[in-house]
């Protein structure tokens, strides 16, 4: 199944998002629905409650005064943070039963108001968040839900702020105009990218690429875009995998790029990649059937122990290359390297970009890469990898250690 995180600042319209993946055919979690009943009378949560805040926090009939709570929360983070304690692991445990239950094609949307705060976002295979100017929040909430500019403010203040939820965003939905807009970008996110990711899920297949080697300039986002498929990545296999890095030519700022990014995911051999393919599958990364080694680079070593297993993202909307490779071994190594000395290196970087620019535009008419990739083979052995070696050596650059992590999860 796909699982979808979506979230938002109070008064964004996340809601009206919610409201219209469910009409389109999502399973919603509504994490708000499953707050308010996990602290009906009669349950754990409003016991625990009341133990935390008094018995004055109940109204006349014996439930929970959530204007009288609000107040004391909004305004105090201790108290906030004591109420997040109880209610939080009661609604996960809750919108587990549900999602356990969705099949295989199906795509399931948990709404979560504090999706960021709780730190959810690498248990989902995207993050949705929509966002809106606070101005335009603040003035919903005194025009629709009678609050003054003050009360707006504080309920805005008691949340992540606006950069950190968009930070952990895959898509934004900018609700910054009427209804109708945001709908349609609703709808076209359904269309074009959630419904072929689920059937992607579901078939165990990449999502399929027909863009040929086209440049693109350098671009920030790359970075954290890596960031948050690696903590993805890391959460899918915590005991097969040692790290996740980020490699390839997104890796290297300032430099010219295809719009892929390239992750190398080391593990203490290969028999760890082989058991942990299903989960890196299940994570939106199927295995790519034949891609099981690396073209040696220097030439003196064993093409043997090139070896690695390749996977590649399901998601039509981030193509992702994952490369999965032992600690140690040849390839790992020359990857991590090959990052360095192009980070360290400007005359390296400009080098290796105009080999790029030359052989894109040689194979400018191709649909795919493929043969844009086999053309550059030849210049990492015989160009990259002597002034690479020599500049690792002169500046005695080494590769990360997991020996003893490796050591450890070994045979597991």
């Amino acid at each position: 199944m796909l699982k979808i995180g979506l979230t938002g600042g109070i008064a964004s319209g996340k809601s009206l998002v919610a409201a219209r993946l469910r009409e389109l055919g999502a399973i919603l979690v509504d994490a708000d629905l499953l707050a308010r009943e996990v602290v009906e009378p009669g349950t754990p949560g409003l016991t625990r409650i009341v133990e935390a805040f008094g018995p004055e926090i109940l109204d006349s009939y014996g439930r929970l005064d959530r204007p009288k709570l609000g107040a004391i929360v909004f305004h105090d983070p201790s108290q906030r943070e004591v109420l997040n304690g109880i209610v939080h692991p009661l609604v996960r445990e809750a919108a587990g039963a549900i999602v356990s239950g969705a099949g295989p094609g199906d795509i399931v949307v948990q709404d979560i108001p504090l999706l960021v705060e709780t730190g959810q976002g690498s248990t989902f295979h995207l993050v949705v968040v929509v966002d809106a100017p606070e101005k335009v929040r603040v003035q919903r909430m005194v025009d629709f839900r009678a609050m003054t500019p003050d009360d707006a403010r504080a309920r805005i203040a008691a949340q992540a702020t606006r950069e950190e939820r968009n930070a952990a965003a895959d898509v934004v939905l900018v609700n910054d105009g009427d209804r109708a807009e945001l709908l349609a970008k609703v709808e076209a996110l359904w269309t074009d990218r959630l419904l072929p990711f689920a059937e992607n899920l579901r078939r165990g297949t990449r999502a399929e690429r027909h863009v040929g080697p086209v440049m693109t300039p350098s671009n920030s986002e790359w970075s954290r875009q890596a960031d948050r498929l690696a903590a993805r990545i890391a959460v899918a296999a915590p005991h097969q995998i040692l790290a996740v890095d980020h490699i390839g030519s997104t890796s290297v700022p300032g430099l010219a790029a295809k719009d892929v990014i390239d992750l190398q995911v080391a593990v203490a051999d290969l028999e760890a990649a082989d058991v942990m393919a299903d989960q890196l599958t299940a994570a939106g990364f199927p295995a790519v059937p034949g891609a099981t080694r690396d073209t040696p680079k220097p030439t003196q070593t064993d093409p043997a122990e090139w070896q690695k297993r390749f996977h590649a993202s399901a998601d039509p909307g981030r193509p992702v290359n994952l490369h999965v490779r032992v600690a140690g071994s040849p390839g790992w190594r020359y990857a991590l390297l090959f990052r360095d000395w192009l980070r360290s290196e400007p005359s390296a970087m400009a080098l290796y970009e105009a080999q790029k620019r030359t052989l894109a535009t040689t194979f400018a008419g191709e649909s795919g890469t493929a043969a844009y990739a086999d053309a550059k083979e030849p210049w990492f052995t015989d160009v990259a990898w002597p002034l690479m070696d020599e500049w690792a050596k002169r500046t005695g650059w080494l590769p990360p250690s997991y020996i003893s992590s490796a050591e450890g999860k070994r045979g597991q």
